[in-house]
């Protein structure tokens, strides 16, 4: 019989002069990206978070870079990275054979929720030191991310001030029982009592000490008495205790009009992802980002479910976190109202938003209806509208309207003199009386600035562009990325998660644009990965003072 030879197989060998591990990591693998990346970043606030005795912890460079790798690797559970540092080499070989447990690994994720927003500040502004962005032009989009709570958590404000005007109308009838005085001095039918948790305390206690003073009942009905007295008072704390637990509601929700009682920051929203297709309202957050060649330049979350009272916050953040505004926005209808066309002529912000409306415009059917109010012929020199049968429509008076944001809005009123027996006007109107019309001169104005944006060469080429930046990213995130739902309760650190992923997502961007070639700042020359990280990093303080000057202080 032949003899068998085969390579020597002893799976607990000890070798002398061990291997180095990244022998077996290619020389332009993305781990080695983010290893000499983070090497490089300023973490001087996330080491100023640790204390200069007690036990070493690990260290911070290690524990971002394992993070970061992980969520590039759409990983987000910390038990599943613990894992993988006793598994993947390219996990071992960025922890430098280091072990922390999935309880360390969150408590850092925690511990840099508010300075991780800094290291994502200092990765755009690499990247646009190199050519990928220039944080000229925000192409900016929403979308609706699930919160962790449960979705029967719910707490509406609807629900809550109604309760809260029964119990008040209980209190009233529970006073006039105990106490005729108490009934003329607080609860007075024509009069509208507002009651406070701390002044039913107060009532309570006293009626409780005046009680306690009266003498010891003998007869059985002084004792029947005694008894009811003593019911109606510990109803009446009830009544205290569930009132103060309806302010806390109002207090919570303040300008919205629901919250999740397991994350109070999470608002019930109706979310793209319904499986049921009931239009079932779920908590969640809006997630605003504006991106760049597919970049994520800045992100910033809020409780609102619609868009247009998040444009100006959000470009405000984008200036906090730059120390400039973008030269242009771009972003769809949902964000086009005459508060934020103000806000952006006045600090010189290029606009390209649209408007509601702004397609129907461009149709023959909306140029060609005589009786739509932006078709009716104005005379500016007298002040008044004429309608399609040749009657004028004179100035009436003003209305003036509040945004949820506090906004003041004025409209002109118009109304014809008389439009009874007139023959189109089935066609012009249906409401009684005569035809009135509200016009508001300055969003009119702001519209007529951006249509001639958007119908330009450059407005042509943003709109182009603007489906294929947030709504890609969107795409990328939820679909590739498998991040559609946070992992987290609390507004903080949902923040801080998602600080984590649009760094991650960032460098594996760059990553795949740079091993293509094709970064603006390489004149699309052909180059591999590593040649175009380390020419990257080797520029990176240049790039910081030139950008923002405070990064070189």
């Amino acid at each position: 019989m032949t003899k068998l030879h085969f390579r020597p197989y002893i799976s607990n060998q000890t070798l002398l002069f061990p291997s180095r591990i990244d022998e077996d990591i290619a020389e332009d693998d993305p781990v080695r990206v983010v290893n000499a990346l983070v090497d490089n970043l300023d973490l001087d606030k996330i080491k100023a978070l640790y204390k200069e005795y007690g036990r070493s912890p690990y260290h911070p460079q290690m524990m971002l870079k394992v993070i970061i790798y992980a969520y590039m690797n759409n990983v987000y559970s910390c038990r599943k990275i613990e894992k993988l540092l006793l598994r993947d080499i390219h996990y071992i070989w960025l922890a430098g054979y280091e072990k922390p447990d999935f309880i360390t690994i969150n408590r850092f994720r925690n511990r840099v929720k508010h300075e991780i927003n800094q290291i994502f500040t200092q990765l755009v502004l690499l990247l646009a030191g190199k050519g990928y962005v220039s944080l000229d032009v925000e192409y900016i989009d929403g979308t609706k991310i699930e919160s962790k709570a449960n979705k029967y958590t719910f707490v509406w404000r609807k629900s809550v001030e109604k309760n809260r005007d029964k119990l008040l109308d209980k209190i009233r009838i529970l006073l006039e029982q105990i106490d005729e005085t108490i009934a003329q001095d607080k609860a007075a039918e024509n009069q509208s009592v507002a009651f406070t948790p701390a002044a039913i305390s107060d009532l309570a206690r006293e009626l409780k000490e005046a009680l306690a003073e009266q003498p010891a009942a003998r007869t059985r009905e002084e004792k029947k008495a005694r008894r009811a007295r003593e019911k109606e008072i510990k109803e009446l704390e009830k009544h205290g205790d569930k009132l103060a637990e309806y302010d806390q509601h109002l207090q919570t929700l303040g300008d919205r009009n629901s919250y999740s009682k397991c994350d109070p920051s999470a608002t019930f929203m109706r979310m793209k992802e319904d499986a049921m297709n009931n239009g079932q309202t779920k908590p969640g957050y809006n997630l605003q980002i504006g991106t760049e060649n597919q970049f994520i330049t800045d992100f910033s979350l809020f409780p609102n479910p619609t868009d247009t009272l998040t444009l100006i916050p959000f470009l405000s953040s984008f200036s906090g976190r730059y120390n400039r505004l973008p030269g242009k926005a771009v972003a769809d209808s949902g964000y086009g109202s005459e508060e934020n066309y103000r806000f952006m002529e006045e600090h010189d912000i290029e606009c390209f938003v649209k408007y509601n409306w702004f397609h129907k415009e461009q149709k023959r059917s909306f140029k060609n209806n005589p009786f739509l109010v932006d078709n009716l012929y104005y005379n500016a020199k007298d002040d008044y509208y004429v309608c399609p049968m040749g009657q004028h429509m004179t100035f009436v008076g003003k209305t003036h309207g509040r945004t949820a944001s506090g906004y003041i809005t004025e409209s002109h009123r118009y109304r014809a003199a008389r439009c009874e027996g007139c023959p189109l006007r089935t066609g012009c109107f249906k409401a009684k009386g005569n035809r009135s019309i509200e016009v508001n001169r300055r969003l009119v104005e702001y519209k007529r600035k951006a249509r001639e944006k958007l119908i330009s060469d450059e407005g042509l080429e943003h709109r182009s562009k603007r489906p294929i930046e947030p709504e890609a990213v969107f795409g990328q995130m939820k679909y590739n990325m498998a991040y559609r739902r946070f992992r987290h309760f609390g507004l903080d650190k949902v923040t801080m998660d998602f600080a984590f992923f649009a760094i991650a997502f960032n460098i594996k961007k760059m990553c795949a644009k740079a091993a293509k070639g094709i970064s603006k700042g390489f004149y699309n020359r052909k180059i591999t990965l590593k040649t175009a990280f380390y020419e990257v990093i080797s520029d990176q303080n240049r790039i910081e003072r030139k950008i923002n000057p405070k990064w070189a202080a």
